[in-house]
């Protein structure tokens, strides 16, 4: 499969017996097909590259996560982080597959029958400030001392009001990630919480949830968006692969 000029991208290892879509595509450019490394019990998703080839554009990242993604929705998939690389075949059924075939086995038994969302809430700017000020007396106090006075001349005073409202969102979040958490705990469903992407996020977590009880948790989500209509905007991401839980790292070459 691999020559001198080619190497083997690993994008996740899977139960021996499943069977890629015909014509499946990963990275590189033409996309190479993407075809199955077995040994025992586990198997690895494949395709060829260029071994001088650099990876890392855009194009190349979303080959890789809609593969796993597409994988995750049928079938248990433990996700390499995006560059694994080796050198042939051989490399991966040797130093991969049969080096940890009974943690890959283990660990993909685990995840059979579950599959991950994240969901990720941004606050609506000026609700969360009206909520701020209206709790907060120290900041409506120094907002209504900047206002309609030069920028210059109040420096000092918005940026002891940026660093409040900061502070006041940090707790927010933290509140409302403890709310979320609590609700996705009735589903009896796996946790990550992922660092804050923007100054303004409310939550950010990924959930790992059994396939069975998706419509739990969609209207889980649903509730928490009537609740905090005009508050939150609320976003339920997935099904895709377990990234936050389980994700591997191949061998170094």
């Amino acid at each position: 499969m691999a020559s001198e000029s080619t190497a083997v991208y690993v994008y996740g290892i899977v139960p021996a017996d499943v069977e890629t879509e015909p014509h499946a595509t990963g990275v590189g450019d033409p996309p190479s097909e993407v075809t199955v490394v077995r040994h025992g019990t586990v198997a690895a998703l494949v395709s060829t590259l260029e071994s001088d080839r650099a990876l890392g554009t855009p194009a190349d990242l979303t080959a890789h996560e809609k593969l796993l993604d597409g994988s995750a929705a049928v079938s248990p998939v433990l996700p390499l982080r995006f560059g694994a690389v080796m050198t042939d075949t051989d490399a991966v059924e040797n130093e991969l597959l049969e080096a940890n075939e009974d943690e890959f086995r283990a660990a993909l038994e685990e995840l059979e029958g579950r599959v991950q969302f994240v969901i990720r809430g941004r606050y609506v700017e000026d609700a969360i400030l009206r909520e701020l000020l209206e709790e907060n007396a120290e900041a409506s106090r120094l907002k209504d001392e900047i206002r309609d006075k030069p920028e210059d001349a109040t420096r000092d005073t918005r940026i002891a009001l940026g660093e409040l409202i900061n502070q006041a969102i940090e707790a927010k979040r933290a509140e409302d990630t403890t709310k979320v958490v609590s609700e996705l705990g009735k589903l009896e469903a796996l946790v990550n919480q992922r660092e804050p992407s923007h100054e303004e996020d409310a939550v950010h977590v990924a959930v790992l949830v059994e396939s069975a009880r998706r419509d739990e948790l969609e209207e889980t989500v649903r509730r928490l968006i009537e609740d905090w209509d005009g508050r939150v905007e609320l976003d339920l991401l997935g099904p895709m692969a377990a990234y936050d839980f389980v994700t591997k790292r191949a061998p170094e070459d």
